[in-house]
């Protein structure tokens, strides 16, 4: 005999939430009349009270953790509208100037940059956010964005963290109009003398070839001054 007193008839565990809680299905029953019940369903997510994360997040803070500590420049985006193909070109065009792209969960990224990173950034990780970690050029990054949005499909810029300072979106499309370290030290190398020149054949070589290639240039500056001293 079913007692009117009950709230719930059964819970059933379907599976578990992201947060690591379990999701139920719940009937409850209702009386309609003359003793005959209908049964009401419906869902019900139960999170876990414990704050203690999982191993897997703790391995994703970590990875996080050395991602910032190893980057001098960051780039946070909102990748909305992009598709997984879209997403691993514009990763490949980041690559080539040695800077890595990647979504990432926000509440994940505060705990692993720390509290006064996290609470200068706390404004701009809502939403949807995938993370540029660049090198000693913020320029080459910027640009990668900048022609991905134009030939590809638009990429928002929320913010950029770059030496230490805050740089918004209008700031960071200026920065893509400049050149390059690497475009600078083309036109440089391209308009000294052949020493000079040579000085970009040895660069990947030993260090013997960069010390002569070094003498060669103080001695042509020396005999310059030299030369207009006479």
């Amino acid at each position: 005999m079913l007692s009117l007193d009950y709230a719930t008839l059964f819970v059933a565990t379907l599976g578990m939430t992201e947060g690591g809680g379990a999701l139920n299905m719940i009937v409850t029953p209702r009386k309609v009349c003359g003793g005959v019940f209908h049964y009401r369903s419906y869902m019900r997510a139960t999170l876990r009270t414990s704050n203690m994360p999982t191993a897997k997040k703790e391995a994703t803070i970590e990875e996080l953790r050395k991602r910032i500590a190893s980057s001098q420049n960051l780039f946070l985006t909102d990748y909305v509208g992009l598709t997984v193909e879209e997403i691993t070109k514009l990763r490949g065009e980041l690559r080539k100037d040695g800077t890595t792209y990647a979504v990432v969960k926000n509440t994940l990224f505060k705990r692993a940059a720390g509290d006064e990173l996290a609470a200068k950034l706390e404004a701009f990780l809502a939403g949807p956010t995938a993370i540029v970690f660049g090198g000693a050029d913020p320029v080459a990054p910027a640009k990668a964005l900048k022609q991905f949005s134009d030939a590809t499909k638009p990429v928002t810029v929320k913010v950029a963290y770059l030496d230490g300072q805050i740089v918004d979106a209008k700031q960071v499309a200026t920065l893509a109009s400049l050149p390059s370290k690497l475009e600078l030290l083309a036109r440089l190398v391209g308009s000294l003398s052949s020493p000079m020149r040579g000085l970009v054949t040895v660069l990947s070589g030993n260090q013997s070839g960069l010390v002569r290639v070094l003498d060669a240039i103080r001695e042509k500056k020396s005999a310059a001054t030299n030369s207009q001293g006479a």
